[in-house]
């Protein structure tokens, strides 16, 4: 290992330590405290602690472990470098700071549930920020994607699979409850991608110049269910015949495509391009029969 991967490996490292210390905080100190649930496996693991009597934290750990096990048979073990360290490292983190007694907010349900959206939103922006996952509903969604549902978008598997959690939530613990994870799922997603890309453009364009455009193209397509062009372009200094590929999508998901670039083909070239709206079909998009 060089300087400059060693560097990298331990700024990765701190990045990943405080994501989770943030995350862990706002789990320990403002949800569990005030009685609320989330979404993913941490709301499941919650859900399943009420009725087993089983620190939800060993839960977590113990389901983590079965994603991995399903991640390692169905995609390979390159999904797994992504998860192993954070499905290891968060439920420790969990565990260490139950230890201690503090509540961050108390009886006031609605300020606690925007708090704790606020810190999650933080602490997992910083680790998706270095492209790495906890390996919940997300790589849960990818398996199914791949092994039973190769015709559903991973995103509405997502969405189904967070939502079946809260509709469980709603059963365990009220519908109120379930109605407050709601509201913090969407505080959390925004503030995710303002720590991923910052607080200005919504959208992004990435214009792809690659010899690996076919790998590439699949990935947004059918891992982030995303459009992408193909262009035919000639390089004016090679004189040599391309593909270019372009693809408008989210903060979150430009990252994700940068680094899936960075692994497939280092020597790719890719423009990102902050776009102030787009009008047609699609996530984010604006319906142009509605526009003015």
């Amino acid at each position: 290992m060089n300087y400059t991967k060693f560097l990298k490996f331990i700024s990765d490292t701190l990045y990943l330590i405080v994501g989770c210390l943030i995350t862990a905080f706002a789990v320990n100190f403002i949800l569990k405290p005030n009685g609320l649930v989330t979404s993913g496996i941490t709301g499941l693991s919650i859900i399943l602690e009420k009725y087993l009597n089983i620190n939800y934290s060993y839960i977590y750990y113990f389901g983590t472990l079965i994603i991995l096990v399903l991640t390692f048979i169905t995609i390979g073990k390159k999904e797994i470098t992504k998860i192993v360290f954070l499905s290891i490292l968060y439920p420790t983190v969990l565990l260490a700071m139950q230890n201690i007694e503090f509540k961050f907010v108390e009886n006031d349900l609605l300020l606690a549930s925007i708090y704790y959206s606020i810190f999650t939103g933080i602490g997992v922006g910083i680790i998706l920020r270095k492209g790495f996952s906890f390996g919940g509903t997300d790589t849960l969604a990818k398996i199914l994607n791949k092994k039973l549902f190769p015709s559903v978008n991973i995103s509405y598997l997502m969405l189904f699979l967070d939502g079946s959690v809260l509709i469980i939530a709603a059963f365990a613990f009220g519908r109120n409850i379930a109605l407050y994870s709601i509201i913090s799922q969407l505080i959390i997603t925004k503030i995710c991608d303002y720590i991923i890309i910052g607080f200005g453009n919504k959208l992004y364009k990435l214009e792809i110049i690659s010899s690996k455009h076919d790998e590439i193209s699949k990935f947004i397509m059918f891992e982030l269910g995303r459009g992408v062009t193909l262009i035919h372009a000639t390089g004016c200094y090679t004189n040599e015949d391309k593909i270019q590929l372009e693809s408008v999508c989210s903060p979150s998901q430009s990252i994700l495509i940068q680094n899936f670039i960075k692994q497939t083909d280092p020597t790719a070239f890719v423009k990102v391009i902050p776009i102030v709206h787009v009008l047609g079909k699609g996530n984010r998009f604006i319906d142009i029969n509605l526009e003015d």
